[in-house]
């Protein structure tokens, strides 16, 4: 088979299976609401936690670093030099964050490659959370560490792998996210901190869905559980409503990972006015605690009134609700009832989730209002219904 014959061959298999992904597009910003495919619709499907994506301070500080920095930032920053707009970022950060030092990334996903391969390599090990996010796996993979996925959550398992492999490697790493991005659970990471310092571990904790939502002045899951990890991962195109990532730590991070963080190392820098928009992002999100406080009463809405209706719906402390629903089919039916009635949330099927546990994954916002859930809530009433 000739080789686009068989690309089109997997579309077709991938297709039939109900796998097949695409995209859908939006006119003007995101938001509460969006106009998908010129209709007005709720928007379900957003990160934005905060509402901060389209905030003025945010525009502003983007529109005066594009006409003092210009727009691209013209190569790595290891080629190119370090722009004046990146180093405040990261110095915004890690006083936010609380950390010595902190480099900034285009895109987190970046940044959870660089945390992983960039510090550990052949002849380590890495324990990864068996729901970890698929840039955690691939840091994993590329770091050419040994690697063993735990069961999720499960603090015997991760013992066990430690006591059986910990003696032969150099350096050992715990990697997990705060928050996990589709089930809304969050990890036990005191209980983590204390396994890794019994074995002679690194923790390595993604704060991704728990920065800007969870803790004092939202620092996130580790603040709020006073965990100090060996290496934090954020992310800002989330509750900062911008784009990009960094990881915080000690100041001997950035030497290295200037040496060994291959998507620091050969990537272009995020654009200035990215850069400058994240040092007002992290003012607005220190006392945004009005918004979390909004977040999280249409989050504990949501949640209620999905399990009064009969839905199956997991306990969690974030802003994500998975509505569990197993079946492809059922779950892409679903999704299609319910932009009709109005309301857009996505269908999320395997290899994004295992098989079997296909979900409707819900993510409110501060942007929304009582109404908005209403509306979301009469919708899933609808498909109630017709189940």
């Amino acid at each position: 088979m000739k080789f686009w014959e068989s690309i089109q061959a997997q579309i077709e298999a991938l297709e039939q299976a109900g796998l097949l992904r695409s995209t859908r597009a939006v006119s003007g910003p995101q938001g509460a609401e969006i106009v998908l495919e010129g209709r007005r619709v709720v928007n379900l499907c957003s990160n934005d936690y905060l509402g901060l994506a389209n905030h003025p301070a945010l525009l502003e500080a983007a529109r005066q670093s594009l006409d003092e920095d210009g727009l691209g930032a013209a190569s790595s920053r290891l080629i190119a030099g370090t722009m004046a707009p990146h180093l405040r970022a990261e110095h915004a950060l890690a006083g936010f964050v609380g950390e010595e030092q902190v480099m900034l990334f285009a895109t987190g996903y970046a940044a959870n490659l660089a945390a992983i391969s960039g510090v550990l390599g052949a002849g380590d090990l890495v324990l990864s959370d068996a729901l970890n996010h698929a840039s955690i796996i691939d840091g994993c993979r590329l770091s050419r560490a040994r690697v063993v996925v735990f069961g999720h959550r499960d603090l015997d398992d991760a013992r066990r792998a430690l006591t059986q492999h910990r003696a032969a490697a150099r350096r050992a790493a715990i990697v997990t996210e705060a928050v996990f991005s589709m089930d809304g659970d969050s990890a036990p990471l005191a209980d983590l901190r204390a396994l890794c310092d019994e074995f002679d571990a690194a923790l390595i904790v993604d704060e991704a869905h728990a920065l800007g939502v969870l803790g004092p002045s939202g620092r996130g899951l580790c603040a709020a559980r006073k965990v100090v990890p060996d290496l934090l991962v954020g992310t800002l195109g989330k509750a900062f409503g911008v784009a990009g990532g960094f990881i915080a730590g000690r100041s001997a991070l950035r030497p290295l990972l200037h040496t060994h963080g291959r998507s620091f190392v050969y990537t272009t820098a995020p654009l200035p006015a990215q850069a400058a928009a994240t040092v007002a992002a992290t003012r607005l999100v220190a006392r945004a605690d009005a918004a979390r406080a909004r977040l999280f009463s249409n989050a504990g809405q949501l949640r209620d009134g999905l399990r009064s209706l009969g839905f199956e719906v997991p306990s969690g402390e974030a802003a994500v609700i998975p509505v569990l629903t197993r079946s492809v089919d059922a779950t892409l039916q679903a999704s299609h009832q319910l932009l009709d009635s109005g309301v857009y949330v996505q269908a999320i099927r395997p290899p994004t989730v295992p098989d079997g546990t296909s979900r409707l994954r819900i993510v409110p916002t501060a942007a929304h209002d009582s109404q908005h859930v209403e509306r979301a809530l009469r919708a899933f009433k609808a498909l109630a219904s017709k189940r």
